[in-house]
């Protein structure tokens, strides 16, 4: 076995002379002979403080540094996410001029030659293209985020409503014994503008409840876009009549010019569309997901266990200790292999990351559709919102019936008469009104709810807790509390009662007091349109938020439907046997009279009354929210 040499004599020698030893990793060849500098010994104790202290500094300067990092990203999402929620107001404040069609409805009856059942399907057309994509939108808002339904749905408004004005602008169709364009060219414009108002409508309120739905103020953040959808046939009736008009012979205002006002909307809605797409963000929607999956796994709901630790596992590769290779130029091959490999693991991330929110979303699907409570909820959604929906796109013709034919239509100074802008603005103010203060105090007055409560499983730690003997409700707590199902149901009997004052004919001769029916069935109305998003929100969380309200907001295109044939049907027969009614040459028969609608309206109160007895069985059934832990 080989042994190592000892030093010789002469490296000995030397460093005993110099008191100290030069070892061989020391000898630099060709630098300067290296020789012990005693003056260092003195100044080595200030050298390291100075060392240490400029450590210390360097790492307090990075911990300050990643502070204001920290509070500049917080400070940009905030920005972001209050952008984002003035910008989908400002949507909402143009998206809901469908509201306002009882506007000029009617002039489609004077100036079009078109029939009660024409004007109607005009109207119905624009209802059905508006609720039954919702889910389309909601799935798009969900996916991909609500700036591209935004875009989309500006290019629709602008298409939609230029085509409707130069439709109406070419005069009656043939058939009607005229020579403007055919009266499927108006049916496609408005199929174009009902796709388009839910599309801006739902990517704004989707953007409101994942920005805002877990925070304490959930129920305002979601009311005032849903107030300002409504308030939007207000303001735009308003600019219709008082602007926007056809002046009369003696310079006062008349009837409203549709031509130039369908070309005010499209333009106007096109561009706050396109600006929507840009401003419209959703804030930290990646903890969102992260922590459903959480809370799903907590709950013991998951049963895709393989793919969930597929997905925990591939969330960890990436994470090395090679960012200083970054910006470097003089890279190795192997350096440059490592970046490749990086680049592609954060790729496969990325994609690991959509998977991962894919299944989330399609979990929240699948578990909201299987809910029989959903199905109570839309359904009495449904008995609600379309008597209510066929009251505001037939304001012009009712408010026609209750004065005798020689003065039935309804322009604003004929002979005192009320107008259908009139009360176009009382349902807006009133159902704004109303979205307003059921979402402010129910945010006061609601119960505390956890944001996961839907995801508690058999198996949770929540449900072993309230199983337990002696376990306090769900309600229980040290406030005064109301549900928002008391308050859905409060604002749908006022709205039964403006249908009952109609339908028992007190009204009629008498449109001066017909704000009463206005104002209790516009805040019916907007309260139920305020308060079952929200509840939506509540219940089932706000992660597939768009889908899940998408597909019960489908609901109202049913009942718009149902209720508007079933009150065309009740006003041409009592048209066409009463013997006060006018044939107005082209054969459009308009109709006089309590008969003409009062048989519709007493049906609706009915419908209400129903849909007051689903919510409570929804809520307070064997399988309700409230016996299920669930605080609403």
């Amino acid at each position: 076995m080989p042994t190592s040499r000892p030093p010789s004599s002469s490296s000995r020698a030397r460093a005993n002379d110099d008191g100290a030893s030069i070892g061989k990793l020391d000898y630099k060849p060709g630098g300067r002979p290296l020789v012990h500098d005693h003056s260092n010994e003195h100044s080595e104790p200030a050298s390291r403080q100075s060392e240490e202290h400029s450590y210390a500094g360097s790492f307090f300067e990075e911990v300050a540094g990643g502070i204001v990092e920290q509070d500049r990203e917080k400070m940009k999402k905030q920005i972001t996410r209050y952008t984002s929620f003035a910008w989908a107001i400002i949507n909402c404040l143009g998206a809901g001029g469908i509201t306002a069609y009882s506007l000029y409805g009617p002039l489609f009856q004077r100036r079009l030659h078109y029939t009660q059942l024409q004007v109607n399907g005009v109207s119905i057309t624009a209802e059905l293209s508006l609720y039954l994509p919702v889910p389309i939108w909601g799935f798009l808002c969900d996916r991909f985020g609500p700036g591209i339904p935004s875009l989309v749905s500006g290019v629709f408004f602008g298409l939609g409503y230029l085509l409707a004005a130069f439709a109406y602008k070419s005069g009656p169709p043939s058939e009607r014994g005229g020579e403007g364009w055919p009266y499927w060219v108006m049916i496609v414009a408005f199929i174009g503008i009902g796709m388009s108002t839910s599309g801006m409508y739902l990517s704004s309120v989707t953007t409101c409840a994942k920005n805002f739905g877990r925070g304490k103020y959930k129920g305002i953040a979601l009311a005032l876009p849903i107030a300002c959808f409504g308030l939007s046939g207000m303001w735009q009736s308003q600019i219709g009549s008082q602007v926007l008009y056809e002046p009369k012979p003696d310079g006062s205002k008349g009837d409203v010019d549709v031509y130039r006002y369908f070309l005010f909307l499209g333009i106007l809605l096109l561009v706050l569309g396109t600006i929507g797409f840009f401003l419209l963000r959703v804030v930290n929607e990646e903890e969102l997901i992260d922590e459903a999956i959480d809370e799903m796994e907590q709950s013991g709901l998951l049963e895709d266990t393989q793919f969930l630790d597929r997905m925990t596992s591939s969330g960890n590769i990436g994470y090395g200790t090679i960012n200083n290779l970054d910006g470097r130029d003089d890279m190795s091959d192997g350096e440059l292999d490592e970046l490749r490999r990086r680049a592609e693991e954060k790729k496969a991330r990325r994609l690991e990351e959509q998977r991962k929110k894919n299944w989330l979303l399609n979990e929240e699907i699948r578990r909201f559709l299987s809910d029989g409570t959903m199905w109570w909820l839309a359904a009495g959604f449904f008995l609600v919102t379309g008597p209510g929906e066929a009251f505001i796109n037939n304001l012009g013709t009712i408010i026609g019936t209750l004065y005798p034919p020689a003065t039935s239509s309804p322009t604003d100074g004929d002979m005192g008469q009320t107008s259908a802008a009139t009360h176009v603005s009382i349902v807006a103010v009133t159902s704004t009104l109303a979205r307003i203060l059921t979402g402010t105090i129910t945010d006061l007055l609601a119960p505390t709810s956890s944001p996961h409560q839907h995801r508690r499983g058999p198996n949770s730690l929540a449900n072993s807790l309230a199983s337990l003997p002696g376990a306090a409700p769900p309600e229980a707590s040290g406030r005064f509390e109301v549900s928002r199902i008391v308050f859905l149901i409060a604002f749908s009997i006022i709205m039964s009662i403006g249908q009952i004052i109609l339908a028992s004919g007190v009204l009629q001769g008498h449109g001066d007091l017909f704000w009463l029916v206005s104002a209790s069935i516009g805040a019916g109305y907007g309260a139920v349109f305020s308060l079952t998003p929200i509840c939506v929100s509540v219940i089932w969380g706000v992660e597939n938020f768009g889908t899940n309200w998408g597909i019960v907001a489908t609901v109202p295109a049913i009942g718009a439907t149902v209720w508007g044939l079933a009150y065309s049907a009740v006003y041409q027969w009592a048209a066409e046997r009463s013997t006060e009614a006018l044939d107005g040459g082209q054969q459009d028969l308009l109709c006089y009279g309590a008969l003409c609608y009062a048989p519709t309206f007493w049906a609706m109160a009915v419908s209400v009354w129903v849909a007051c007895g689903l919510w409570l069985w929804a809520w307070k059934g064997p399988n309700g929210w409230y016996r299920r832990g669930i605080l609403v």
